[in-house]
């Protein structure tokens, strides 16, 4: 390492590399530094190391590994940011967490993987583990992360995100529609009946190992030789596809106006199989009108030869957010919440929980909601309620509405004028929660309760004095009880227990100071709580009520009872099952 070397390396990367060199003289059979640290222009100390692998047990269908192996490592300035490994050659390539051909994906997230406080020892034993999974064939291709195009994630700043719902392409070459939303967000359709940026979607043979390139050039060469003629024969040859994507490119772009970008979508195989990756670029304007012009004179079958083209002109690739049901997970899945997927609900009062609980709702999946509260927004109760500044004056329910819409795209929201809907509506769906507090509100659920309905009901509420406890009285569709029968039955049983004295406030009238008076004059008395507060209660109770929507078979009668982290004392929840043979 020279002079220079040694006075720039930050603190960061001359501990790494004197904890490499103590370790390479310890275990000299093990561990070589071919190369010592030098810093490249990224500022990263790059080194070369070799590791003596023949211990390394192989597997069929596992990568092959030689007696030794070099790599190299790549120490960033900073303890934030782990060592990075890669090889020089391509005898890698296609192999699953091995990223454009040669780099080692040993740190799936980082930010949980790499311990700074391990040091070198730590990422070589990383890297060890990485091999000697890798050579017994550990890897599971399908969730290789970005796998299909060179497991790199390609972006480039300023373009938009495209959002993909659609299932497909269900064709090999197709016309798409970019539909702008926002400046920083385009929606990919399928549909021929809206208008929209005019978008090829091209279905790719192979996939791309060392990435999709970042110039029109190189990216057509990638198209017809996707290995770069450097993967020694282990990847099938594939039919030159650059003349087709650009007959399909120039088409659309004939019918985009001048002096617009041109988008395009990749679908590019998966290793493993299954769905197509999406991959989203555009080329600029000025390009863009260079297609057209050449589309006009000699048509849309026009060959060109990579060689022949500007070098330097750019594909900007644009983040993709694909939400297509075969390739997405839920990230609540298999939670208390997938209760109320597909499902409709009604929300009887917009106020402290329930525009909490509907907007929890909104996102885990109801297809449709129904809201009603004819009170009015004003500024004081932002304090605690789900609504901002803006929708002051406008009526809950419709400023709720507002809301959830725009949390999804597919979720219908209806406001319902009055305090409740049409009682043939209510039967029907499949759950009501009544969060009003009304006893008037009450005594209709009681009549609506011994109908012929569907409909779960969940009355819900919290405490006057802390706003940190929360009931659900549920009433299953067949009931023998009434919503306030179940509520009696469970103050009663909640009032001869003493390891439920907490809940017993639910039940009593409020005590003196137990309620607030928010502005002077005449005005109504309110329960105490913070937003905080009551979105943490909303939370709880659409989790509890989540659980019953859940059951397959007929749904329990009952009261839960619960309470935040910081209420007085326990327990935190609580479930009292209705005793349906007392409320005849």
């Amino acid at each position: 390492m020279s002079r220079r070397n040694r006075a720039t390396l930050s603190a960061w990367q001359k501990h790494l590399a004197g904890e490499l060199r103590s370790l390479a003289r310890e275990r000299p059979q093990d561990v070589r530094i071919v190369q010592q640290p030098q810093l490249d222009t990224d500022g990263d100390a790059t080194l070369r190391l070799r590791l003596h692998t023949a211990g390394i047990s192989h597997r069929p269908g596992g990568l092959e590994l030689g007696d030794d192996e070099e790599f190299i490592v790549r120490i960033r300035p900073s303890m934030f940011l782990p060592p990075s490994a890669e090889v020089d050659h391509t005898r890698f390539l296609g192999f699953p967490h091995v990223l454009q051909g040669q780099r080692l994906c040993i740190y799936l997230d980082p930010s949980r993987e790499w311990r700074p406080s391990d040091g070198i020892a730590g990422f070589l034993s990383r890297l060890w583990d990485w091999l000697t999974d890798a050579a017994g064939g550990a890897f599971d291709p399908s969730i290789a992360m970005y796998h299909a195009v060179g497991g790199v994630l390609h972006r480039a700043d300023g373009t938009p995100t495209i959002v993909v719902r659609e299932p497909g392409p269900p064709k090999r070459h197709q016309i798409a529609r970019l539909i702008p939303r926002s400046p920083h967000r385009y929606d990919l359709t399928y549909s021929t009946d809206c208008d929209g940026h005019h978008t090829p979607v091209f279905m790719l043979a192979s996939n791309l190992p060392f990435g999709a390139a970042s110039t029109f050039a190189l990216f057509l060469t990638l198209l017809d030789d996707p290995h770069l003629e450097r993967a020694g024969g282990r990847s099938p040859q594939v039919s030159p596809q650059s003349p087709a994507f650009l007959t399909s490119l120039l088409a659309s772009a004939l019918r985009n106006a001048d002096g617009t970008e041109q988008y395009f979508v990749l679908a590019v195989p998966h290793p493993a199989g299954g769905p197509h990756h999406l991959l989203g670029g555009r080329l600029p304007a000025t390009t863009a009108d260079a297609l057209r012009r050449l589309a006009k004179t000699h048509g849309t079958a026009v060959n060109l030869d990579p060689a022949i083209i500007n070098p330097d002109i750019p594909i900007e690739w644009c983040n993709m957010s694909d939400e297509r049901q075969e390739v997405t997970t839920r990230r609540d899945d298999e939670r208390p919440v997938n209760g109320f997927q597909g499902k409709t609900i009604h929300i009887w009062g917009c106020g402290g929980l329930g525009s909490w609980l509907a907007e929890f709702i909104a996102r885990a999946g109801a297809s449709a909601i129904t809201v009603c509260d004819p009170g009015t927004i004003t500024g004081g109760l932002l304090v605690r309620q789900n609504y901002t500044e803006a929708d002051i004056g406008q009526t809950k329910a419709d400023a709720l509405a507002t809301r959830l819409r725009a949390i999804r795209d597919n979720l219908t929201v209806t406001v319902t004028e009055g305090n409740v809907p049409d009682s043939v509506v209510s039967l029907s769906a499949d759950l009501i929660i009544d969060a009003t507090v009304s006893r008037s509100i009450t005594t209709y659920l009681d009549t609506l309760a011994g109908e012929d309905r569907k409909a779960l009901i969940a009355q819900v509420a919290t405490d006057a004095r802390t706003g940190t406890l929360g009931i659900a009285n549920i009433c299953a569709p067949g009931a023998t009880c009434a919503p306030s029968e179940i509520d009696d039955q469970a103050g009663r049983s909640a009032a001869v227990d003493g390891g439920l004295e907490l809940y017993h406030p639910l039940w009593e009238d409020a005590a003196e100071g137990d309620e607030l008076i928010p502005t002077r004059g005449c005005s109504v008395p309110t329960f105490h709580g913070s937003a905080a507060d009551l979105a943490a209660v909303a939370a709880s109770l659409v989790n509890t009520i989540g659980l019953h929507l859940q059951q397959t078979e007929a749904a329990v009668s009952g009261t839960h009872l619960i309470a935040l982290p910081h209420a007085p004392a326990g327990p935190r929840h609580h479930f009292l099952p209705a005793a349906s043979n007392t409320c005849a």
